[in-house]
Parts: structure tokens; C-alpha cells; sequence
């Protein structure tokens, strides 16, 4: 069997702009909320920070237009891609024209305004991406393909959250905000570089714009036979490792662990999260989707269930315990963060890869996002020993469906 290699400088350009997309993210969730804590911002305006995030909740509205306009002409995607990319480096421009003490004082209302932009321009950037992935993609490089997405953001994640707050302490914000443009018109030479293959011209696509034609594209992808039981998985499939998660350091301050601590653990957990994605772009290839989602999820709720573990062993915990449970959770995330992304491409119509994709990403995240916004309440209650170990309960919960579940044909 011959297996059609993509196209040539392709898996650089991917990583790229995965990276490209994290760096505002973890900008706004991360770096930005300490930031603005050290400028003496009180808590209840850090909270705000949330706001601009918004467009990434509701990208999947504006998808099919991203998949239509331009459809069938040279370089689709890409061109999204670079205007996306060039509206950042020009909001980043801005905010690099005004001090950081005014745009966390004074100014906070229209840093918010300009955080909005940089999100908006960026989930557009990923619809866009996400629909040129999947479209090159074919089912045998989806594996790998993944690791690649996942290995780039989350590599982007930590250059925009750690790596700011170091180089902002060291060199300014300024400087810090110069090199993350930098950054930018470095992807955006190497998007400009690739050449995006031409893609056919569907029926559909030929359809009269319109609200109504904008229902069919949200809703024809929901109306397709089987889809229901992966509409489950989509939901439950990652709502134990969100449940979980969001209170492990918490947990750890309050086992008596310092701040620098947690986040010396925090940076080789993620490096051990890259190597599970890497790994499983790997296992993608040879093992079939049930197997590997089965398998993933059953080492995502052991993960919980040791965090579980030591939990109920009360303080103090010895460090070497928490750092192998630490490690082994990051790796199962990567791992099945992969696997859930690989069947997320291979649910993706022809000319819709956009939409398609951005429309599960979305269900995902507001699972997620639903299970996270309680896991406090939950810890609170339960304490953390049963927190962790519902959060397992949870990861393990949605393994009757897979085993049930047809994976579409490739």
C-alpha cells in the first residue's frame, strides 16, 4: 500500500503555527494574571482577564466562513493563516507602544480590548490551521501529525507563560513583547514558504451564502449516522483529567509546597506530557482507535487514582512520590490528548475540515470547562482524596461507549 507523504515542509509549518496560537493563550491565562497581581491590580479586576478568552468558545460560529471564503482558490488556508497572523503582530505592536504599568492601571480596559483582539485573531488562525491539518493529513500521518500540534502548543504554552515572566523580570516588557513579535514574523516567514496543495471544489460549497446555509454547515456534521456515541466520548472522554487537574496544586501548597517548587515540578511534568504525545503519534500508527482510547483513558484515571493515593496518605507527602505521580499524569495526558485529536481528524468531511473540527473542539472544551468550574466546590467538599479519585471514576467512566463505538471509516 502506498501511503501519500504530505506536503513538503509541511510538519514544520504545523509545529510553527501551533506554537504561534498557544503563545496569546498562555499570555492571558498565565503570565498576564501574575503580571498584573505584581503591578498591584486587585483580584476581582484579574478576574476579568477571563473575558478576552471569549472568542475561543465561540469560534465554531464564524468556521464556516473560514471554510468558504476562498474555498477552491490557490493557497485557501493559507492565506487565512497570514492575515491572522499579521492582525496579532499588529495588536502585539500596540501593546508594546504603552508601559505595563498603564495597561495594568489606568489602561486595563483597553489592554482587555486589545487581549480580544489577539484571541480573536488567534482562534481564527486555529480554524483555519486545524482545517488545512486535517485536509493534508491522511489517516495514516494523523499520529504523528498530532504529536507535532500538541508538541507545538504546548511548547508555545510555556514560552508564553514561564519564559514571559523570566524574560520580562530580566530584560522588560519591552524587549519581552518585541520578541514575541519576533517570534510571530518568524512563523509567518515560514507559513509564506509553504505551499498549500490546491484542494477540490465540492457541491455544496457552491451553495448561496446565508444564514440558512450557515445552520446546514453547523448542523449537517451532527445529523450523520453513528455519530451520536462519539458525541458521548467527545464530552466525557477528557472531563476527568479537567476535573482533576485544576486541583493538584492546590493540593500541593497545601501540603506545604513552595511556589517555586510546584513550578520546577510543573516544567518537567509538561516536558513528560511531550513526550507522551510523541509516543503516542507512534502507538496511532500501527494500533487500532478503540484500542488506544481504551488503553489512554484506562492510564489518564490510574493517574487520578494515584493522586488519589497519596492524598489520603496525609502530609507530608515525600517529594519523590508526588514527582513519579506528576510525571505519570502529564505523560497520560499527552498520550490521550493525542489519541482524541487523531479521531477528532478522522470525523472531518471534505472542503469542512474547519468547521468540523472547530465545532468537537468546542463541545470538548465547554465539557471541560463545566467540570473545572466545580472542581473546587468538589475538593472543598469531598476533600482531595475523593476529588482525585472521582476525578479517575470520571476518565474510566466513558470505557462502555468506546467499546461500543464504531470509528468512522477511513
Amino acid at each position: 500500500m502506498t501511503v501519500t507523504r504530505p506536503a513538503k515542509g509541511f510538519f514544520l509549518t504545523l509545529a510553527a503555527l501551533y506554537f504561534a496560537q498557544a503563545l496569546p493563550v498562555s499570555m492571558l491565562g498565565k503570565a498576564m494574571p501574575a503580571l498584573a497581581r505584581e503591578a498591584g491590580l486587585s483580584t476581582q479586576w484579574i478576574g476579568f482577564l477571563a473575558l478576552p478568552a471569549i472568542p475561543w468558545a465561540l469560534k465554531f460560529i464564524w468556521a464556516p466562513w473560514v471554510d468558504r471564503w476562498g474555498s477552491g482558490r490557490p493557497n485557501h488556508r493559507k492565506r487565512w493563516v497570514q492575515v491572522c497572523l499579521l492582525a496579532v503582530i499588529a495588536v502585539l505592536g500596540v501593546v508594546a507602544m504603552f508601559p505595563r504599568e498603564w495597561l495594568l492601571g489606568p489602561g486595563f480596559v483597553v489592554l482587555l480590548g486589545l487581549l480580544f483582539l489577539l484571541n480573536f485573531f488567534s482562534a481564527t488562525q486555529d480554524i483555519a490551521t486545524d482545517g488545512l491539518a486535517t485536509r493534508l493529513l491522511t489517516p495514516e500521518w494523523r499520529g504523528l501529525g498530532n504529536s507535532i500540534q500538541v508538541n507545538g502548543y504546548k511548547i508555545g504554552m510555556m514560552a508564553g507563560s514561564s519564559a514571559l515572566l523570566i524574560l520580562v523580570d530580566l530584560w522588560g516588557w519591552h524587549s519581552t513583547v518585541a520578541l514575541v513579535i519576533a517570534a510571530m514574523m518568524l512563523v509567518l516567514v515560514q507559513v509564506t514558504r509553504f505551499k498549500e496543495p490546491a484542494e477540490p471544489v465540492h457541491q455544496q460549497q457552491r451553495e448561496p451564502v446565508s444564514l440558512s446555509w450557515w445552520w446546514r454547515e453547523l448542523t449537517r456534521f451532527w445529523l450523520r449516522p453513528g455519530v451520536l456515541s462519539w458525541l458521548l466520548i467527545l464530552l466525557f472522554y477528557k472531563v476527568g483529567d479537567s476535573f482533576g487537574t485544576r486541583m493538584i496544586n492546590p493540593y500541593l501548597v497545601d501540603s506545604g509546597w513552595s511556589l517555586s517548587a510546584i513550578g520546577t515540578l510543573d516544567l518537567f511534568a509538561s516536558l513528560m506530557g511531550l513526550a507522551g504525545a510523541a509516543l503516542a503519534g507512534l502507538i496511532m500508527v500501527r494500533v487500532h482507535r478503540r484500542r488506544v482510547l481504551v488503553a489512554f483513558a484506562l492510564l489518564q484515571a490510574l493517574s487520578f487514582v494515584a493522586w488519589a493515593w497519596l492524598a489520603s496518605t496525609g502530609n507530608p507527602v515525600p517529594a519523590t512520590q508526588v514527582w513519579l505521580v506528576a510525571l505519570f499524569e502529564q505523560f497520560a495526558d499527552g498520550l490521550s490528548t493525542v489519541a482524541l485529536f487523531v479521531v477528532m481528524m478522522d470525523y472531518c468531511r471534505s472542503s469542512h475540515e474547519g468547521s468540523d473540527y472547530t465545532m468537537q473542539a468546542s463541545v470538548r472544551l465547554f465539557a471541560a470547562g463545566l467540570f473545572t468550574l466545580v472542581s473546587g466546590f468538589s475538593a472543598a467538599w469531598m476533600g482531595y482524596a475523593l476529588h482525585f479519585l472521582l476525578a479517575g471514576l470520571l476518565s474510566a467512566a466513558i470505557i462502555p461507549v468506546i467499546l461500543i463505538w464504531k470509528p468512522p471509516a477511513s
